[in-house]
């Protein structure tokens, strides 16, 4: 499916499941959401981190709700904690089958970003090896000064600033330097176009999505 569509639907859905009342439609969303991942043939152990990862979140939030809420608890419970399951499949579905690349690349074909925000997200995104590169070196640098920098020390955070400043003015000169101009027209190697048939699975899931959002179900 386009990444453009895809993200869409995945944010349509985001909002209605923060209104919907149905512990199995929450269930159901995030059972769908494992199977698709399963059918693009993600690693079992990204599916594993999807799995456990949220368990605190989940546990801490049926106790509490459980513990201290009102009316029915044991249904708002169980509500607000398969909630939490059915986001995290929901933006794995975005985040382990789309890339940054074809995300951006089709938002500026399909949806009409702003060429310099695109080209601008796309050059951070490529600079985090870099930063992590950066940083181990600051904490060899400061061994060697016979200090020792934690993930929360402030000279990391100050110099990493300075850093990224001198990356960002870097990349545009590069990118004026290889003629890069907001205002005209590219060409583009990779295109991305939305098929008819996306555009009928969008509709149908969304009709299934109103059916389990508006459904009375428990």
């Amino acid at each position: 499916m386009n990444p453009s569509l895809k993200l869409g639907l995945v944010l349509i859905a985001s909002f209605e499941i923060a209104f919907m009342q149905s512990i199995v439609a929450n269930i159901t969303i995030a059972a769908l959401g494992l199977l698709y991942l399963l059918s693009k043939r993600v690693s079992l152990k990204k599916l594993l981190w999807l799995l456990l990862v949220p368990i605190i979140p989940v546990i801490g939030t049926w106790l509490s709700f459980y513990a201290h809420g009102t009316g029915d608890v044991f249904h708002s419970a169980w509500l607000l904690s398969t909630r939490i399951y059915a986001y995290i499949y929901l933006g794995g579905i975005l985040t382990l089958t789309v890339s940054v690349e074809d995300l951006l690349g089709s938002l500026e074909q399909n949806c009409h970003i702003p060429t310099k925000f695109v080209y601008g997200t796309l050059g951070a995104f490529n600079f985090v090896p870099r930063v992590n590169q950066t940083v181990k070196q600051m904490k060899i640098a400061a061994l060697m000064r016979g200090e020792v920098l934690h993930v929360w020390s402030p000279e990391i955070f100050f110099k990493s600033i300075l850093v990224s400043l001198r990356w960002s003015d870097n990349l545009a000169q590069a990118m004026q330097s290889h003629g890069f101009s907001e205002y005209t027209k590219r060409s583009h190697y990779q295109t991305y176009s939305i098929p008819k048939w996306n555009w009928a699975l969008a509709v149908i899931l969304l009709i299934c999505l109103q059916i389990l959002a508006f459904g009375h179900f428990i």
